[in-house]
């Protein structure tokens, strides 16, 4: 049951189930992957086949409500109103689980969000060590393996991933860490050294189809409309459903033309400041959200320019917007730059930094792009 809420990654999906009917059960692998790709559920997932094959399909009940003794969970904290001084993972188990329930392809940032402390950096520090540490030197609850699920180590700070090298290396007999990692490179390699690695795939465009006609109930055409602009990111998908498109549509056309004009016109990059300041103001989720509608709206027009029409599905018809216009500035000579630069001002923003900032840097970055010349 619980293999079967995950979208796609059926073959990732058998190749664990094997290692636990083989007894191939690495005691550290490291699960790698966009939080949209599925990673965390394929982890929980994978912990509850393992308790399964010593312990009956009775236990995966436990496993899916994330409530088994056995099954351990660590990720980002900070403080809160409530936890205030040294915050650790278990300070947060109902809050975890409410998220998890409503949330499972979320990001380290919708977490935050969920606890209403966005504006604050999560961290896995050296007192949460301590309780991993801790608690995996009890015996287990139900005479089987213990599983230490850690989501985002790539936000541990040095103190604690010092501190857990030692038992990640030589756990406690029949125990298990499953390390959840969006950027496995910001790890230390120390630690990344000691893991099994699961590579995790972005999702096809069918699954995330799939996923959104039967758990969304999204028609058909729509659901297939978003999986394509999704970049085979489920959380993408599920949030654009939710996108206000045509506030987006505005905003993208205001901010194109603008960034055009400006390479001629210095006094225009007013126009850029105010318009850096207005999306600064919107919730991180939806700024996302928004960048990533702009990348897609820069693959439609490289399609459309290299006469791939067939291919567009994006309608813009906000302020006179015209493709053939606008599609001959995007080309093999700028693409790639300027949809890495949307990628890393989504990043950074994920990672709260200044909003402001980014999209401007991001707006200036853009005034060069839209007038190199093709190759």
């Amino acid at each position: 049951m619980l293999w079967e809420k995950i979208a796609g990654q059926e073959k990732i999906k058998q190749k664990l189930k094997d290692s636990v009917a083989e007894g191939r059960i690495s005691h550290a692998q490291l699960f790698s992957g966009e939080n949209g790709w599925g990673a965390l559920g394929l982890a929980i997932a994978y912990a509850g086949e393992i308790l399964a094959s010593e312990k009956g399909a009775n236990v995966l009940q436990k496993v899916e409500s994330l409530q088994h003794p056995d099954v351990h969970f660590s990720f980002p904290v900070a403080s809160t109103d409530s936890v205030k001084k040294d915050p650790t993972s278990n300070q947060f188990t109902k809050e975890w689980r409410e998220f998890l329930t409503e949330n499972p392809y979320g990001s380290v940032y919708d977490w935050l969000q969920f606890l209403g402390i966005e504006k604050k950096q999560g961290i896995i520090n050296v007192h949460e060590a301590q309780e991993i540490v801790k608690s995996l030197s009890l015996n287990s609850y139900e005479g089987s393996y213990k599983i230490m699920i850690i989501w985002m180590p790539e936000l541990m700070n040095i103190p604690a991933a010092n501190k857990l090298l030692k038992i990640i290396e030589e756990p406690p007999q029949k125990t298990v860490f499953l390390l959840v990692s969006e950027r496995e490179d910001l790890l230390l390699p120390t630690i990344v050294s000691r893991c099994q690695l699961v590579k995790i795939n972005r999702l096809t465009d069918d699954e995330i189809a799939d996923y959104l006609i039967k758990n969304k109930e999204i028609p058909q055409n729509e659901a297939f409309r978003i999986a394509l602009s999704s970049n085979g990111n489920l959380q993408n998908a599920i949030e654009d459903t939710n996108a206000a498109t045509l506030e987006f549509e505005t905003y993208f056309v205001q901010w194109v033309r603008n960034a055009f004009m400006a390479a001629k016109t210095p006094s225009v990059l007013k126009n850029l400041v105010s318009w850096s300041n207005e999306i600064s103001n919107w919730p991180r989720g939806q700024q996302k959200q928004f960048l990533l509608y702009c990348t897609e709206i820069f693959r439609q027009a490289m399609l459309k320019n290299y006469h791939a029409g067939n291919l567009v599905y994006m309608n813009l018809g906000v302020d006179g917007f015209n493709w053939d216009k606008f599609a001959p500035f995007i080309h093999g000579a700028n693409i790639e730059e300027i949809l890495s630069e949307l990628n890393d001002a989504s990043y950074h923003i994920e990672r709260n930094a200044n909003a402001k900032i980014v999209l401007l840097d991001l707006s200036i970055k853009l005034t060069r792009y839209l007038h190199k010349k093709v190759i």
